[in-house]
């Protein structure tokens, strides 16, 4: 297992990520990315998981959900 940071510099650029990012991964994103258009709905129609920064616990729950959902499954 591994953990793959990228700090991207316009909503664009991660589309290009989905493209790089190995098979089986699990893409999370700030849940304002959501909210852009066109963008997010893509965002949310290739499986990105979004976690809502300002609301701690909201987003602890997400993150644990989806960690017991990625052992299960046997992803990355």
């Amino acid at each position: 297992p591994f953990v793959i940071v990228c700090n991207h510099q316009a909503s664009l650029d991660l589309m290009g990520m989905v493209e790089v990012i190995p098979e089986r991964c699990v893409p999370i994103a700030k849940r304002e990315l959501l909210y852009l258009g066109t963008v997010g709905w893509a965002c949310w129609l290739s499986g990105i998981i979004f976690i809502d920064r300002h609301r701690r616990d909201a987003a602890i729950e997400v993150i644990s959900h989806t960690a017991s959902t990625m052992l299960r499954e046997n992803v990355r």
